[in-house]
């Protein structure tokens, strides 16, 4: 027999395109629109319903930028359609290939109350089935004007991501709306033909199912009536129920589809349109779960949730309904899909605080599984957070977007720096927007890395990003393809449902320990530096504002502010989204971000502000003067951590000498070290005089500025290609460098530098009793496109060092040895950075900033090694922000020659943590304390409950194992170790309490919550 395979496959493409799906609306009849516009922000629908209207016709344009029109579409249906199905299609102007990207609207019936939303790959509301005929029929549709920002070609710079800067000229014409009747014979024949000719081309050449396929097929081709499709399409459906009767072989793949549609809670879009968007996406998933009863569909982001239970409380009404069903899955357990590499200890841990107590009290489910599918590599930390949430799983995609390494694995156990592990899934789909084409679910197949030992993979299903959820075509696609020989079976099942058979199928999976470092978008470490620092501010805010309220709570009875704190945790946590914390998103975001965290600082410092003085006012006499708190977890200047005392001296004795460098500049001496400044403000040489060791590496400054072009292949918010390295200019040419502040207990010196269209301003401090050299760099940044570092060469010869992280530290690799390790050239810090060699170790500590960079360059001079630290302070990417990070930004770090591991702990959280001053005299007592350093304490609370109970949360901070004892310091009636959520852990045994102090025994990196009941004799915090 000849080979015509492409004969058939072509003529099937042909006769699909351009006649058998057109003939699945055989009839239309036009519909009449009138529209008015919203003059600025979105309004209540109740008021969008009641605007005038003026008349429309399809091909005019509408929408300015990031506008609101609202559309009423109104006809009858015709006497003859009786008996059939009807369904209005609305086309707001839509380009099929970029659903979520665009225009989209909400549907609403006459009354206000929603249908469904509308989108390029979702046109259609249902008017009937079957109508009678005569049917008037009237909708209102919110339509969103959203600019399309991510084109063909894409990351073009542009002003659109701002209603700011986007203009007024309108950004859609409007296609047609109809009326149809809806064939739903011919769009099963759509169906079945579509799945049989997706499947076609994945089977062998020479396998005999791909033939017998391909004869079904052109007999149902032979079968329609190309004049007559309508007529004859039950005809060519009987030609291939033998060939989609076929069952899958015993040993096929098995895949979990699940509804899905991820939707960024900000991104090419502002917050607010997202609250639109879950509206949008919700409503059309809780009708598709009515009109298809074995479908399933999953929704992550407790934030999402509550944004449409107060916005849009009829389509939550119905997703609460759906939910109880056991059909609209909660999932995730988070408030939002966070970042997990940026955000600090606590916050991560409420992610999980906030995400679940919402499912708990809403839904009453208690989520295993933790979603994040588009998260942009994990933390080391992530698995103990998790674990300790009473979550065992992940799942997530992303990691299949590394460039350089592919992952071994799809299905395994992922362990973390404490050793906790958490089963975890990679979707061999590789992608979280499945549709269930043909090629997704054989390349789901074919990649799954576990053949032999498992055999069962997941599918995030549905149009996502901007939202959209599964279609009715994904859910045809899905029966057919239950059981088909020649194709993975496909079954639609909750996220629970797949990790329980997964784990029963693989029940010792291959182990990956340390971080899920994602090979792609290391530029989101740095893009956004106010966004960044904001975050980084507000997290020690919260932990000032929780530990001194708790503390007042329990000193001076001050009412705990617990519905603030809560609703300033959630909005913190909102802004850790992974396209905002990330710096990915669009100007508007970013704006807002600013503004938001500008807010938060005020808030949470009135809200310290207000304890500290009830605080001051139960502890003073008649004396005056001044009290000094100490929120960090170690003493400072004789405040014990946790408490506040008179004010005292600095943290040790000594003074600073400052004195004429030769050659230029200037040299400073505290007794500890010596730093020396060159003529160009650099800094050529710091000497740790009790170890008489040089730090610098021989004939390289540090603190050196150093500019690289960054302009990488795709992606420019996201990505700094490791290209970006070849070329680099140092900035040394300086405009001035002056002595300032010379005093017995610090001296400073200043140096102002020009380059390009920016400036800097660098102020560099040592103080007495002080083995540290701090730095305050100012940066006036007007470049474009460009990415600025500032480099510490360092005389340490090491192969790794240590990058704190949640609850702990993740060591590195310095070198390059594998690809594993040469792509990690842009990574993640939190407070410090260390590395060290046997009895001599180096940290930098930085205030604000998450990049950096560590590399062993070439030093021919004496063959020994050097280690250079950059952290990463800038970026300029045009897209999609084209103004990002313009303007002035401040940041802190400090060198510390001599540092341990427990060194950098303590003063990453001193330059985050200062002390603060109030009137009054006495002693405020910490609330709690424990006895050994490298023990820290990183959350001081009242429990959430209302109850009164303190809740204490700290970890071991040197990677060692260590015994501890946490002293309450007032009546304490017992102890119990507690999850993230302050629930008992009956599993765990008690800590023992002998008086008001509690015997901790931790493992390395291990963090334990407990909960610390008060005695009759405390104050009863209302």
């Amino acid at each position: 027999m000849h080979d015509d395979r492409h004969l058939i496959e072509s003529r099937l493409t042909r006769v699909l395109n351009e006649r058998i799906r057109p003939a699945v609306y055989p009839d239309r009849v036009p519909l009449t629109a009138g529209i008015w516009n919203a003059p600025d922000e979105p309004v209540p629908v109740a008021d969008g319903i009641a605007a005038p209207r003026t008349a429309i016709e399809p091909g005019t344009p509408w929408g300015p930028p990031w506008g609101t029109s609202w559309l009423t579409v109104t006809g009858t249906v015709p006497a003859a359609w009786a008996g059939r199905t009807v369904e209005a299609l609305l086309d707001l102007g839509f380009d099929r290939d970029t659903p979520g990207f665009q225009c989209e609207g909400l549907v609403h019936r006459a009354d206000g109350s929603p249908v469904k939303g509308v989108n390029p790959r979702n046109q259609w509301v249902r008017i009937g089935d079957p109508v009678a005929g005569g049917e008037e029929v009237l909708l209102h549709i919110e339509a969103a004007a959203n600019p399309i920002l991510l084109d063909d070609p894409p990351f073009v710079p542009t002003l659109l991501g701002d209603k700011e800067t986007a203009g007024r000229a309108p950004q859609y014409v409007l296609g047609r709306l109809d009326l149809a009747v809806f064939d739903r014979t011919v769009w099963e024949l759509v169906q079945d033909l579509e799945v049989l000719g997706e499947l076609m081309p994945e089977l062998p050449a020479d396998s005999a199912r791909r033939w017998d396929i391909l004869r079904a097929v052109e007999r149902a081709l032979d079968a329609v009536d190309l004049q007559d499709v309508n007529g004859t399409a039950g005809a060519a459906r009987q030609q291939l129920t033998g060939v989609l009767a076929s069952p899958a072989h015993a040993s096929a793949h098995r895949i979990s589809a699940v509804g899905h549609a991820h939707i960024d809670s900000a991104w090419l879009w502002p917050l607010r349109e997202t609250v639109r968007k879950v509206a949008r996406t919700t409503a059309n998933m809780t009708a598709l779960l009515a009109d298809e009863p074995d479908f399933v569909y999953t929704m992550s982001q407790a934030q999402q949730y509550a944004w449409i239970k107060e916005h849009r409380p009829e389509v939550y009404a119905r997703v609460k309904e759906a939910v109880a069903e056991g059909r609209f899955v909660p999932t995730g357990g988070m408030w939002v899909e966070s970042d997990t590499n940026m955000p600090g200890s606590e916050a991560m841990a409420r992610q999980f605080v906030h995400g679940k107590r919402f499912f708990l009290d809403e839904f009453g489910i208690d989520n295993d599984e933790v979603w994040l599918p588009d998260t942009f590599g994990f933390a080391a930390g992530l698995p103990q957070i998790i674990r300790a949430a009473g979550s065992s799983s992940l799942l997530t995609q992303k990691i299949s977007w590394s460039r350089t390494n592919s992952f071994p694995h799809h299905t395994f156990s992922w362990e973390g720096i404490d050793g906790s592990r958490v089963f975890t899934h990679f979707p061999p789909v590789d992608t979280y927007n499945a549709t269930l084409h043909g090629r997704e679910v054989a390349h789901a197949a074919r990649n799954f890395r576990e053949k032999g030992t498992a055999g069962r993979s997941l599918a995030p299903t549905g149009l996502g990003d901007g939202g959209g959820g599964t279609t009715r075509e994904m859910v045809a696609k899905a029966a057919r393809l239950r059981d088909l020989e020649g194709s993975a079976r496909v079954t639609w099942e909750s996220p629970a449902g797949f990790f329980a058979k997964a784990r029963a199928e693989y029940p010792e999976p291959p182990v990956w320990v340390g971080e899920l470092y994602l090979e792609l978008h290391r530029g989101t470490l740095t893009s956004q530096a106010g966004t960044k620092q904001g975050n980084r501010r507000s997290e020690h805010l919260l932990r000032e504002a929780e530990l001194w309220s708790a503390t007042a709570a329990v000193r001076a009875g001050l009412p705990y502010p617990y519905e603030r704190l809560d609703r300033i945790w959630k909005t913190v946590l909102l802004h850790q989204f992974h396209d905002i914390l990330p710096g990915s998103s669009i100007a508007w975001v970013h704006r807002e971000a600013r503004r938001t965290y500008a807010a938060v600082a005020e808030e949470l410092l009135a809200l310290i502000e207000a304890a500290q003085r009830a605080l001051a006012a139960a502890a003073s006499g008649e004396e005056s003067g001044t009290l000094v708190f100490n929120a960090a977890p170690h003493a400072r200047s004789g405040v014990p951590a946790g408490g506040a005392g008179p004010a005292a001296g600095g943290d040790a004795e000594g003074t600073v000498t400052a004195a004429p460098r030769p050659g230029g500049g200037h040299i400073l001496d505290n007794g500890l070290l010596r730093v020396e400044i060159d003529a160009h403000g650099l800094v050529v040489s710091v000497r740790d005089l009790a170890a008489d060791r040089e730090t610098l590496a021989p004939g390289r400054p540090a603190n050196l500025l150093q500019l690289h072009p960054d302009f990488p292949a795709m992606w420019d918010a996201w990505d700094v290609d490791a290209y970006y390295r070849n070329t680099v200019t140092d900035l040394t040419a300086a405009d001035s460098v002056e002595l300032t502040g010379e005093g017995p207990r610090t001296a400073s010196v200043r140096v102002e530098r020009s380059f390009g269209r920016s400036h800097a301003v660098q102020v560099l401090t040592l103080a007495a009793g002080r083995r540290g050299l701090d730095i305050e760099t100012e940066v006036d940044w007007h470049e474009t496109e460009k990415f600025l570092k500032v480099a510490f060469p360092l005389d340490v010869h090491a192969d790794r060092y240590a990058a704190e992280t949640q609850f702990g530290h993740v060591y590195r690799p310095t070198h390059t040895n594998t690809s594993w390790d040469a792509a990690r050239f842009e990574a993640c810090n939190h407070r410090f950075l260390h590395l060290a060699e046997p009895g001599w170790g180096v940290a930098l500590v930085t205030d604000s900033t998450y990049g950096h960079d560590v590399s062993r360059p070439a030093r021919d001079s004496d063959h020994g090694g050097t280690t250079t630290v950059r952290l990463s302070l800038l970026r300029a990417p045009r897209y999609p922000d084209p103004e990002t990070d313009q303007g002035v930004h401040r940041f802190g770090y400090a060198l510390l020659p001599g540092a341990t591991i427990a060194d950098a702990v303590r003063e990453g959280y001193r330059i985050h943590l200062p002390a603060r001053r109030t009137e009054g005299t006495g002693t405020v007592v910490p609330l709690v304390e424990v006895d050994r350093p490298g023990v820290v304490i990183s959350a001081v609370k009242l429990a959430d409950d209302g109850s009164g109970d303190v809740v204490v949360r700290l970890y071991e901070a040197e990677g060692a194992r260590a015994r501890a004892t946490l002293t309450a310091n007032f009546a304490l009636a017992t102890a119990t170790v507690c999850d993230l959520l302050e629930r008992p852990l009956p599993e765990v045994r008690p800590p023992a309490v002998h008086g008001t102090a509690v015997a901790l025994a931790l493992r390395p990196f291990e963090m334990i919550t407990l909960r610390l009941p008060r005695g009759d004799s405390d104050p009863v915090t209302p």
